[in-house]
């Protein structure tokens, strides 16, 4: 009797199990006879595909060159991750509809950049950017902030370019628009990831105190008794720039350290803080 119970227990989980891919088989099964059109019905938004002519502007502005790896949110039909390819990166998209991306592996494989471009059936909030040099995405304002706090984690310097739709309070670095071959969704986007400077620092001068706000910095440098407001401060990536009374610095952050070179007048000298604490 215990042994038929065991052997029953195990039919009716083999069969769960076979429901259950059977399931996920129809869920992922391909349309063969599937057609993307302008405005089809998506997990997070509609679909409307990027024109040629800004899939071009968006890489120009982001300077993509053969050692990038870049990452399009939400790929559609393919073309973004086709077109880097085609210049030489390595290539990934992140698409939710199977039907785009089995088109998208097809055209690819036309294209002659397969070895080079590739797609994944993949929820964005729950894919992995971290290789990503530039991410491409054409999505709502509203996904563009909630991807934010995800984007601003990734390596300081990555290049972020967004078809026509800005992330907020996040402020763009760079703003391109397309002045012909382009009727509709023209203007492209950029942001770059800064480093993380906020905080307070060691320096040789004295201390040195950064409020940062995304890529922009304020804050206090003290050196003895005097203090001096920061000014025009801004960080492109890894790459720190501010001024503090008549004294202009620019230099390179690097984990809980920074340096670089001061300039007063026609004199230069260099550099470096380290963070509090550290």
């Amino acid at each position: 009797m215990r042994l038929s119970r065991l052997l029953s227990r195990s039919m009716a989980a083999i069969i769960l199990a076979s429901a259950f891919i059977s399931l996920s088989a129809q869920e992922e099964q391909i349309d063969k006879d599937f057609v993307p059109h302008s405005g089809q019905a998506g997990k997070d938004v509609i679909w409307v595909p990027t024109p040629q002519a800004l899939v071009d502007k968006m890489l120009d502005i982001a300077r993509v060159t053969p050692s990038d790896f870049v990452i399009d949110l939400g790929s559609g039909d393919g073309r973004t991750v086709i077109t880097a390819a085609k210049r030489g990166a390595r290539a990934l998209g992140i698409e939710y509809n199977p039907n785009m991306v089995e088109i998208s592996k097809i055209s690819a494989t036309q294209e002659g950049v397969s070895d080079r471009a590739e797609f994944i059936k993949a929820d964005l909030f729950e894919s992995d950017f971290s290789r990503a040099t530039v991410i491409t995405m054409f999505l709502l304002p509203s996904i563009n902030v909630r991807l934010r706090p995800k984007l601003l984690e990734l390596k300081p310097g990555t290049r972020i370019v967004s078809n026509t739709f800005d992330m907020d309070e996040w402020v763009p670095d760079e703003t391109s628009r397309v002045m012909k071959d382009c009727d509709s969704w023209c203007e492209a986007l950029m942001w770059i990831v800064p480093a993380k400077a906020g905080g307070t620092w060691k320096m040789e001068q004295g201390e040195l105190k950064l409020f940062q706000e995304f890529q922009m910095l304020s804050g206090t440098l003290h050196r003895g008794m005097n203090s001096s407001t920061i000014t025009n401060g801004k960080l492109y990536g890894d790459k720190i720039t501010f001024e503090a009374g008549p004294d202009k610095y620019s230099g390179i952050v690097n984990g809980n350290r920074m340096e670089g070179t001061v300039i007063t007048g026609q004199n230069s000298a260099k550099w470096s803080a380290v963070r509090a604490g550290n």
